[in-house]
């Protein structure tokens, strides 16, 4: 999942798209056999309106992963608060298992770029959601979570804030069992520090976590070590210290500390590691698929977190 594309599958089914240039003599799919992406354009129609007639030409009840794209900006002629309006229109999406906010592509707006307000409302809304992601922090807030029906919760972002990663971390998700956070960096609100992360790392209200992204991230040896030592380790399958700026001295720590040999998968694409520490990590996990790739160099222009604005 990129942010200079489009999804083009979401929850398993293959995306169609409402938007602006949807007419009113369009053939459309059931509703249960694709997710639907609803969005306009920059100074097209107004995302309300799109919405509104989303709601008319569709049988929303059927209608099982949601998609959200662009809505406007306080840069556009128009705008809209896409949360109030899915509040609002939750009685109309009972059978709604996969959300995701924002599918907006940098030609759209920058991932920092996108507006978003207090998303806490919508899993009141949707009591039965069992996937939930977001793109883009700008104006993003958060309060903590209950459901013991939520397993997936995604955060893509330039920078997020610790106020969100503190809802995370308060939140009670017994049930939930993969974690992505994109931390960013400070220069676009990635405020987040090693200490914000403690309450995910100690892994108590998480029981059922199988996978744990903290990607993305200016401070990616600092995680790295954090993890080195976290107890929510020990029951992952998978672990994502990917696209951030992790060198050698990350790797260093993480190779010291727990073992980690039970993992399935150690994603760490995008790092600046030196040829030999990459061999170091690979000698030390057989038999675990460990991506390395997009290696680059400490230092050079490219010394920076994969995605920020």
């Amino acid at each position: 999942m990129g942010v200079q594309q489009r999804l083009e599958e979401y929850a398993g089914l293959p995306v169609f798209r409402f938007n602006h240039e949807t007419g009113a003599d369009d053939e459309l799919p059931p509703a249960a056999e694709v997710a639907w992406h609803v969005g306009t354009d920059f100074d097209e129609e107004p995302f309300s309106d799109v919405f509104a007639r989303f709601l008319r030409a569709v049988d929303t009840h059927g209608i099982t992963a949601l998609i959200i794209g662009h809505w406007g900006g306080d840069y556009d002629t128009h705008t809209s608060d896409p949360v109030a309006l899915l509040v609002e229109a939750a009685g109309s999406f009972p059978s709604v298992r996969s959300l995701f906010v924002g599918d907006v592509t940098w030609e759209e707006a920058e991932i920092s770029w996108i507006e978003h307000s207090d998303i806490s409302p919508l899993l009141a809304a949707f009591p039965d959601l069992e996937s939930l992601g977001v793109r883009g922090a700008q104006g993003l807030a958060l309060d903590p979570i209950k459901s013991e029906i939520l397993k997936v919760l995604r955060f893509e972002s330039g920078g997020l804030p610790a106020r969100v990663v503190h809802a995370v971390g308060a939140s009670e998700l017994p049930n939930l069992e993969r974690l992505d956070l994109w931390l960013g960096v400070e220069d676009y609100g990635g405020d987040t520090t090693v200490a914000d992360l403690g309450p995910i790392l100690s892994g108590e209200r998480l029981p059922a976590l199988r996978h744990l992204g903290l990607e993305d991230s200016e401070i990616q040896d600092e995680v790295a070590a954090a993890v080195a030592g976290a107890p929510v380790v020990a029951r992952l399958e998978s672990l994502s210290l990917a696209m951030g700026m992790l060198t050698d001295e990350g790797a260093e720590a993480l190779l010291s500390g727990q073992p980690l040999t039970h993992l399935r998968k150690l994603d760490l694409h995008h790092h600046f590691l030196s040829g030999a520490m990459m061999e170091r990590v690979r000698a030390a996990l057989p038999g675990i698929e460990v991506d390395l790739r997009e290696q680059k160099e400490p230092g050079g222009h490219e010394f920076h977190p994969a995605v920020t604005e």
